[in-house]
């Protein structure tokens, strides 16, 4: 029986797909499986518990996990992708029209004529030309990053009359088939910058992203620009973005992640990381990640790992070997050459990398009877991991 530990409430939806006859979701020191949304796993003591198997975030972003560390154990870590991505392209849409109209300041001041009672209407009147903005019909919206999420709030744009530039170098062709025709393609992201009235960031947490907006590429930008970050926090470099900000350079700034900074900036709309907070996008992702872990448990096949390589491979009639190991040459001549000392047959061999990591299953024409196959790998350099079905 394999043991599930929710580091977070995961909706019943999913937790309900386990199947009973192999899986139990339990508080234990010592899971095979871990269920993660928000909570950190920094912190988690992975030297104490070697049958750690799997690690499914009920979300997109993973910087609450360890991925080099856990790579290195060869713990799989899988995403949600696109299980939240009309909830979160549903608040972007609400965050153009926050940071043009300035609603949310408007909303504030309305609050505070509380107790003037019959001059409320005249103080409206009076106070509203403060709050007046920009309409985004017939105005130019960049779109940075079209996964999931951009490719959606791209096409949704088209449609509200925006004239839409996305930029993604790395689209992918599922995006590219669910994206309006009418968006046009930027070929660099300085045209983003250069022509677009409206930005908002679709783009992971990386090294290539982090502060990726500040003062260099806010410089190129359109005067009076309006950024939106549903991405993450880091994205931007802060005291840059405050002195945009101060300036006029940046006409507003709506970010789903608020910080001490960011509160006292002029501005600014800080809304509190509700893009994903919606309960269809918590059953979504919620059911996305109880199948991955499942079906890496159950057969060894890895769909949206962020640190392993997808392989997929229908199951033959003996017993499955999943092998974790460094991409390095020549191992998979060594690992293929263990069955045969012991006189299995090979019915199926798939192996595919990912960075410094490769993952192999090894379909067998028959069934082990015993562990000693698997203690042959093990002796096999840069193996990392294995696993018999």
């Amino acid at each position: 029986m394999y043991k599930i530990k929710t580091m977070n409430k995961i909706a019943k939806c999913g937790t309900d797909l386990f199947d009973k006859n192999n899986f139990v979701v339990e508080e234990t020191e010592t899971p095979d499986g871990i269920l993660v949304r928000s909570a950190s796993l920094h912190e988690y003591d992975y030297d104490k518990n070697s049958n750690l198997l799997a690690i499914a975030r009920a979300g997109a972003g993973v910087n609450n996990i360890p991925l080099p560390l856990c790579s290195e154990k060869g713990i799989v870590v899988f995403n949600t992708p696109g299980a939240n991505a009309n909830a979160v392209k549903e608040l972007v849409l609400c965050g153009l029209f926050l940071g043009s109209r300035k609603v949310s300041d408007a909303i504030n001041w309305a609050a505070s004529l509380k107790g003037q009672g019959d001059d409320v209407p005249k103080l409206v009147e009076k106070g509203k030309s403060n709050f007046a903005g920009p309409e985004i019909s017939g105005k130019t919206l960049g779109v940075v990053g079209l996964g999931a999420i951009g490719a959606m709030v791209a096409t949704a744009a088209t449609h509200l009359g925006m004239t839409v530039y996305g930029y993604d170098p790395f689209i992918s062709v599922d995006s590219a088939w669910h994206m309006s025709r009418s968006v046009l393609k930027a070929t660099d992201i300085k045209e983003i910058y250069e022509k677009c009235d409206y930005i908002t960031y679709h783009v992971p947490l990386t090294n290539d992203t982090r502060e990726s907006i500040n003062k260099d590429t806010i410089s190129l930008m359109k005067d009076g620009v309006r950024l939106l970050n549903f991405s993450r926090g880091e994205l931007a470099n802060f005291d840059d973005l405050a002195t945009a900000l101060d300036t006029g350079k940046v006409a507003s700034y709506v970010t789903d992640f608020p910080n001490e900074k960011i509160l006292s900036m002029k501005n600014v709309i800080a809304i509190p990381h509700l893009a994903a907070s919606t309960p269809e996008s918590e059953d979504n992702c919620a059911v996305m990640a109880v199948q991955e872990i499942s079906e890496y448990i159950m057969s060894g096949n890895i769909k949206n790992s962020v640190n392993f390589p997808a392989v997929q491979s229908d199951r033959s009639s003996g017993s499955r070997i999943c092998v974790i190991h460094k991409n390095i040459p020549n191992m998979l001549k060594l690992i293929s050459e263990v069955p045969g000392k012991f006189n299995h047959n090979i019915e199926n061999m798939t192996s595919k990398s990912k960075g410094d990591y490769a993952y192999t299953i090894i379909d067998l024409s028959d069934f082990l009877s015993d562990e000693s196959l698997s203690e042959e790998l093990y002796k096999i350099d840069d193996v990392i991991r294995v696993r018999i079905l």
